[in-house]
């Protein structure tokens, strides 16, 4: 396990794959940050799938029904920002609105600059991105991958 420098801005997501270390950004989205932090404590990502995931792309979650069409009903407004979407960025999924992220999000398998300043990078994987490159491919993902848990690394000790 990575030697983590701050425990609550650190996830440990585990999958079907392997386990994955993300560092959030709250310095870069806050208000995302605090959502997924409460999403997280509440228990909601755990057992939720990898819905659509497009190789050499990203693999995307957060839908409670497994399709991406719901999130926590809870809308966030955008917090676009300067870091680019790079292997291991995560970022906020959306509709065609950019204040409409909620619960859904993505990680890139590569580099997605074309999504820049158009979607809220809120993190990093820092370890584990091996496990992230297994989860099946697929729009929707038959038998897809999922979060076994995902918990504030804070919580966790």
């Amino acid at each position: 396990m990575a030697d983590i420098k701050d425990p609550e801005n650190t996830l440990l997501m585990e999958t079907t794959q392997g386990a994955v270390v993300i560092e959030m950004r709250p310095d870069l989205a806050p208000n995302h940050v605090a959502r997924i932090k409460e999403l997280v404590r509440d228990g909601f990502y755990d057992g939720i799938v990898f819905h659509r995931v497009i190789d050499g792309f990203m693999a995307q979650t957060g839908c409670p029904h497994g399709t991406g069409t719901g999130g926590s009903g809870k809308k966030l407004k955008a917090e676009f920002n300067k870091e680019s979407h790079q292997r291991g960025v995560c970022s906020m999924a959306r509709a065609m609105d950019p204040n409409s992220g909620d619960s859904q999000f993505f990680i890139c398998f590569g580099d997605a600059s074309f999504l820049d300043g158009q979607y809220t990078v809120w993190g990093k994987v820092l370890e584990g991105m091996e496990h992230v490159d297994k989860i099946k491919r697929g729009e929707p993902v038959s038998n897809p991958d999922k979060i076994v848990s995902l918990k504030v690394a804070a919580d966790a000790a």
